[in-house]
């Protein structure tokens, strides 16, 4: 198995500067460190609601940053008019409410269906590798592939939070575990994200398959106590 890529969201670092108005913390200082304690991507989400990352934040990281940029949008004209413009080379395609406080579930894949593969195509030919942001189930895994995605990122949202609480998670995480099998088996690179703390990043980092993780408002979150190099490179070790 080859080694496990490491996403930082960076989203929340925007979050706290927008609390104010200010013009800090500036999210391009925040993907520079990230980058600079062995990420292997930055994540950002573009809503359309700009409620933390906004146009002139992907301008600058997308100018300044030598590693790959992974912009989560909307499936929107709006947004696939930006990400073609920035010709940003790593793309996930999420759900997005106007009123919800974060991503609450995976993608509904039959909705706009010709749009959406529409969508991924034209991401597709401007060299931009796609993933779709779905939920652990095989009908979703097989529903990506058709849509001639590159990857999927499973929403862990639910997993995570059974292991937060303490509760019974065996459930969830042999969902995820067959879903990572068959994205696997059809060719699909398989990524994980929303949610993961040390604990649950350390248990989905045994599953085989799964490539890449996605984290951030908990890495965010420690680092207001342990510093962002720090956090990283913990989370670095647990998915080794």
């Amino acid at each position: 198995m080859g080694k496990i890529r490491l996403g930082v969201n960076i989203d929340h670092v925007a979050t706290v500067r927008n609390a104010r108005g200010e013009n800090y913390p500036k999210p391009i200082n925040a993907a520079l460190i990230a980058q600079r304690s062995g990420a292997d991507s930055v994540t950002i989400h573009l809503r359309e609601d700009r409620r933390h990352i906004n146009d002139k934040d992907l301008k600058e990281i997308r100018k300044k940053l030598k590693i790959p940029l992974n912009l989560e949008i909307a499936a929107t004209n709006e947004m696939l008019s930006i990400a073609l413009k920035r010709k940003v080379p790593f793309i996930c395609i999420v759900p997005e409410k106007r009123k919800e406080i974060t991503t609450e579930g995976g993608l509904n894949l039959s909705y706009r269906r010709n749009f959406l593969k529409k969508i991924i195509t034209k991401l597709k030919n401007n060299q931009s590798r796609v993933s779709l942001f779905i939920e652990p189930n095989l009908r979703d895994i097989k529903s990506s592939k058709e849509l001639n995605a590159d990857c999927v990122e499973i929403h862990t949202g639910r997993f995570c939070n059974l292991v937060n609480k303490k509760k019974d998670y065996k459930f969830e995480l042999k969902k995820i575990k067959n879903a990572v099998k068959l994205g696997n088996i059809l060719g699909l690179e398989v990524h994980a994200g929303h949610g993961l703390t040390y604990e649950s990043a350390k248990i989905l980092s045994r599953v085989s398959g799964i490539k890449e993780f996605n984290i951030g408002h908990f890495l965010i979150g420690e680092s207001i106590f342990n510093g962002l190099r720090f956090t990283i490179k913990k989370f670095r070790k647990i998915i080794k």
